[in-house]
C-alpha cells in the first residue's frame, strides 16, 4: 500500500470544515482566511499581501485576481466569503420609526 504525505494533506485540505459564517475577506486575518476550506498558508498570506498592495476587495469574485486562486476553487469556496458592508464605519440603521421635527 502507498499512502503518501502530500495526498494526506490533499484529503485533509478537502474536508476542512468551513467557518459558521461568511468571512470579510478586507478585514480576514491570515489565521481567519485559513479556516477557509482550500486556503491554507501561503494563499492566506497571498490575499492579506493583494488586500495591502491594491486596497479592499469590491466583490468576492475579485479575490481570482490573487495568484494561484483560479474560478474552480472561488466556485468551491464562495459561500464562506464576503467583502462586508463598505460603509461599516457608519452607525447601523436604527429599527426606530423616524420622528417628525417638533415646529
Amino acid at each position: 500500500m502507498f499512502f503518501s504525505f502530500a495526498s494526506a494533506t490533499l484529503v485533509y485540505a478537502d474536508t476542512k470544515e468551513g467557518p459558521a459564517s461568511p468571512v470579510n475577506i478586507n478585514t480576514a486575518t491570515r489565521t481567519e482566511l485559513i479556516q477557509i476550506p482550500r486556503i491554507g498558508e501561503s494563499m492566506a498570506d497571498r490575499i492579506v499581501e493583494f488586500r495591502k498592495a491594491n486596497g479592499a476587495f469590491d466583490r468576492i469574485e475579485e479575490i481570482m485576481n490573487v495568484r494561484g486562486m483560479g474560478e474552480r476553487t472561488f466556485l468551491s469556496i464562495k459561500k464562506y466569503l464576503t467583502v462586508g458592508n463598505k460603509h461599516s464605519n457608519q452607525a447601523p440603521p436604527s429599527n426606530k420609526p423616524e420622528s417628525t421635527p417638533k415646529k
